[in-house]
């Protein structure tokens, strides 16, 4: 109207600009036919561009959020790009800014903010100006400063050459060069993991992006070039590389050796988790327990022949996709195969369809016979369903995001460093660590934690426990908001904790309140690639860790996430005695009706983009029911788009759904309790609602009756039966 934008949309609501430079359309189903029409000419004034994202505010002025196009996802988070570049150029010294997601050595994705500014900026000063009106998630992990952008010759920033940008990183200290031996070959294992060119001796590891998934890659690179065991609660309390090479210096020296390559056989030894697989399975021929299911919908021209082709070349690098198990001389063992009967399973079917064919798809393995995994492709309208099916022995988590990385290499035409060491390599490996001094001091490490009479968790369950253990099970799935979440980690932070740390000490409060118990055992999961050999060997590494931990009602909430935190870092310096060994060595009577050492699990997820690339292909989770619980409760946590989310499996067989969704409730209560009064005793922290407290004491309390009071209970009792003899007293 008379060339002026008239805001005719709800405040708060986004709108997209379409239709060429000047026209655009409401993102409103009952306004679609009414335009606008912006003067591009007019001066002072912005000229909004087909994709550009914003959002009308209550004062009527439009807010630009960005391009539409420049959404990205990082380690499960939704992030507009041009939201922080708009924020960054609020400064009054920026005067251009751009920011693109990068990908490290190690495919994980960050945030890197390109500026050109007036006067230069610290990082401190830029991660404080941003941390104002942005999320901890949304802000760079690297800031690179440069004199001008690069333009293409069309006048506009040129992304591409940005990413390959020859620039310095602006860094949070002043930059001091590494000078010795020592110092210079830390940084250059600094600039590897963190994807870092530039590494002063003084930096902060954590600060240049490193995390925890980070941190164990590093202490696993430092064993190897400096022949030390740096432990995590070392790097946490010094994470400069000055620091740690003064460490390294007073230390002694642990020989570094790789896993050696051993000769070909007819069979090898076992690892010790494939062995308890193994024994599982033995138990239950025909339960696909530990199947590890993965379906994913494909979206775009999918090349069968390429796809079929890139599974057989993985079958012909990873030998642990054609190893079979047996036993010999009593033994279980084994065996690797030169060649596999594999090929991908193709299928036309309807939607409705799909749920009888995940069914059949889904079935138990025969550990005698090799490949123990199937692919399997469903045609389904214009897309795919692709279900890949593996069993526990064979692989593990970290092993699926491996596998899937060189899926996505493979296809794309990328060829792979080649493998020195495979599975096999690592069980002959293993077995002789256990011979070793080092292992025998972490045997007596647990054994110590063990050494009295180890408690068994009383949880009150709505049916009656089996003579024999059940896997049926459910799940549910709820979140903290995102305030809650953000009091987390603030809490995380200011103890100097983990989130795991901090949410396990949550869990141990929960069950306390459930079982009156002040001494409790809580599995755990760890990745067991401490070695960085196996960075990228497909198998089963995983170990098992049992939490034992008191959460007594006398102590602060506070007091007891330091001992969790404490607890924890003694358990990860001994995470290489297998769980086995320890059920072995404690010679526990074994009680059928359920598992050894802990009925209740804890496991923190590492969040991240599943959706996988394959040059025009994408491949996105498709969400299925798996009605297994190996555990009678499973809660698993991970963080996305703002939220601490969870994932609360349970057995059947022992426990309602209304039960675990209370239980749910509970626990988000106790939280909101911690975060806001850490210093509260554990016994004062409530897990109950409003709404549960007035049952109690309103309804379930409201016991005034008359009775006879001349007569003694046991006279009314009398009375009752002689009224009802049939009846269950």
């Amino acid at each position: 109207k008379n060339n002026q934008l008239q805001p005719i949309g709800v405040p708060g609501e986004l709108c997209i600009a379409g239709n060429g430079l000047a026209r655009g359309y409401l993102n409103r189903p009952e306004l679609t036919q009414e335009k606008f029409v912006v003067d591009p000419f007019v001066s002072d004034t912005r000229m909004y561009k087909t994709g550009d994202l914003a959002r009308w505010l209550p004062d009527g002025n439009i807010e630009f959020l960005g391009r539409i196009d420049n959404q990205v996802k990082i380690r499960g988070f939704r992030i507009e790009l041009g939201e922080i570049e708009n924020q960054l150029l609020s400064h009054d010294k920026i005067r251009e800014a751009v920011v693109l997601d990068k990908t490290d050595s190690n495919d994980n994705k960050y945030l890197c903010a390109y500026i050109v500014s007036d006067e230069e900026l610290t990082v401190s000063e830029l991660r404080e100006y941003l941390c104002k009106e942005l999320p901890d998630y949304m802000i760079p992990v690297h800031f690179i400063n440069l004199e001008q952008m690069p333009l293409t010759v069309n006048g506009k920033i040129n992304r591409k050459a940005l990413s390959i940008v020859d620039a310095n990183f602006i860094t949070e200290t002043e930059y001091v060069a590494p000078k010795t031996e020592s110092q210079k070959k830390m940084t250059k294992i600094w600039s590897e993991i963190l994807g870092v060119e530039k590494v002063g001796i003084n930096d902060n590891f954590f600060e240049l992006g490193g995390h925890s998934l980070k941190a164990t890659q590093l202490i696993s690179k430092v064993f190897k070039e400096f022949n030390v065991d740096l432990s995590l609660k070392e790097l946490f309390r010094t994470p400069t590389v000055k620091g740690l090479i003064e460490y390294i210096t007073r230390m002694g020296e642990v020989i570094f050796t790789s896993i050696p390559v051993i000769d070909e056989k007819d069979y090898y030894p076992v690892s010790s988790a494939q062995k308890r697989l193994f024994v599982l399975k033995e138990m239950e021929s025909d339960s696909t327990t530990y199947n590890m299911p993965n379906l994913m919908i494909i979206e775009g021209d999918l090349d069968k022949t390429c796809f079929e082709n890139v599974f057989m070349v993985l079958v012909k690098r990873h030998e642990s996709l054609r190893t079979s198990f047996d036993i010999v001389n009593g033994e279980v063992v084994q065996k690797v195969h030169q060649d596999v009967n594999f090929n991908v399973a193709y299928m036309d079917a309807t939607e409705e369809e799909l749920p009888n064919i995940i069914q059949e798809f889904i079935k138990p393995f025969n550990l005698n016979q090799a490949p123990l995994f199937r692919v399997g492709l469903v045609k389904f309208a214009d897309k795919y369903l692709f279900m890949l099916d593996m069993h526990h022995i064979i692989s593990d988590g970290a092993s699926m995001g491996i596998l899937f990385k060189e899926l996505s290499h493979l296809y794309g035409g990328q060829s792979l460093e080649e493998l020195q060491i495979q599975y096999k390599d690592f069980s002959a490996w293993q077995n002789e660590l256990f011979q070793s001094e080092e292992i025998k001091k972490q045997e007596e490490y647990w054994l110590n934690v063990f050494i009295d009479e180890i408690p068994v968790l009383n949880f009150p369950t709505d049916h009656p426990r089996s003579a024999i253990m059940t896997f049926e099970g459910n799940r549910i799935n709820f979140a903290l908001s995102k305030e809650l979440s953000t009091k987390v980690n603030e809490l995380t932070a200011q103890t100097g904790a983990t989130l795991y740390m901090t949410l396990l000490a949550v869990f141990n409060v929960l069950l306390a309140k459930y079982t009156n118990q002040e001494d409790m055992v809580v599995g755990s999961l760890i990745a067991g690639r401490r070695h960085v050999d196996l960075e990228n060997i497909i198998g089963m590494f995983v170990n098992t860790l049992a939490m034992r931990n008191y959460p007594k009602a006398d102590k602060t909430f506070i007091d007891f996430l330091v001992d969790v935190k404490e607890n924890a870092f003694k358990v990860y310096e001994n995470q290489d005695y297998q769980f086995e060994m320890l059920v072995d060595k404690l010679d526990l009577q074994r009680d059928l009706s359920r598992n050894a050492l802990f009925d209740v699990m804890f496991v923190m997820q590492n969040a991240a983009d599943l959706t996988i690339q394959l040059n025009d292909v994408s491949l996105k989770p498709f969400d299925y029911e798996y009605n297994v619980s190996k555990f009678d409760l499973t809660l698993n946590a991970y963080e996305e788009d703002q939220k601490i989310k969870f994932v609360l499996e349970y057995n059947t067989k022992l426990i309602r759904q209304i039960t675990i969704e209370k239980m749910a409730k509970h626990f988000i209560n106790i939280i909101s309790v911690v975060v806001e009064n850490p210093e509260f005793n554990i016994s004062a922290i409530e897990m109950i609602s409003a709404e549960e407290k007035e049952q109690l004491l309103r309804v379930f309390n409201n016991t005034t009756i008359d009775y006879p009071k001349e007569k003694t209970i046991s006279q009314l009792f009398e009375e009752q039966v002689l009224k009802a003899p049939n009846n269950i007293a």
